[in-house]
């Protein structure tokens, strides 16, 4: 396969970059994260961007990032931020240059139970309290669904593995 672009989105815990770890390594090629791309280029964490810079400058950077690995980058796997397809132009982008656009739905339940095990590690979420946490991920998923379902393909992943979730995205590739 030559030249593919591979986009997987969905919320935060869906398995984006673990998923998509095992499609790059099984075609072997490039795996990418947008949030550690975007911390590399400029040389600080997503969370430290959000608070000194805001984030409006972190959702303009990540368009701007979102574009240049279109434009560098011949084949990939792209595992995006949670909110990246929410923002400006940004699904429109993806659709325009890749018919293999990926949305991990997963559950409410499963998230939460996923999430729970994470929550220090998530800047959005770790100030929330453990009985929160259903409602905040509810009402956040309501929000974005719309976004989300604009990939051109939906996995609803709940009972499957990781490498399950890679082989449909493998076998689905447009």
């Amino acid at each position: 396969m030559k030249n593919i672009k591979i986009v997987l989105l969905g919320y935060m815990g869906s398995g984006k970059t673990t998923v998509g770890r095992i499609v790059a390594n099984h075609l072997n090629i490039k795996f990418l994260d947008l949030d550690a791309y975007i911390e590399e280029a400029e040389r600080m964490s997503v969370s430290s961007i959000f608070n000194e810079k805001g984030e409006i400058y972190f959702r303009k950077k990540e368009m701007e990032y979102l574009s240049e690995i279109f434009l560098i980058e011949n084949s990939f796997v792209l595992s995006l931020g949670g909110g990246t397809p929410c923002f400006g132009t940004n699904m429109e982008l993806i659709n325009e240059k890749t018919k293999n656009s990926f949305y991990l739905n997963i559950g409410i339940p499963e998230l939460v139970t996923r999430l729970m095990k994470e929550k220090n590690h998530r800047p959005m979420i770790s100030h929330l309290q453990d009985q929160e946490l259903t409602e905040f991920v509810g009402k956040h998923l309501f929000e974005r669904s719309f976004f989300y379902n604009k990939a051109h393909h939906k996995i609803k992943c709940n009972n499957n593995s990781p490498t399950e979730i890679a082989e449909i995205i493998i076998n689905s590739l447009v």
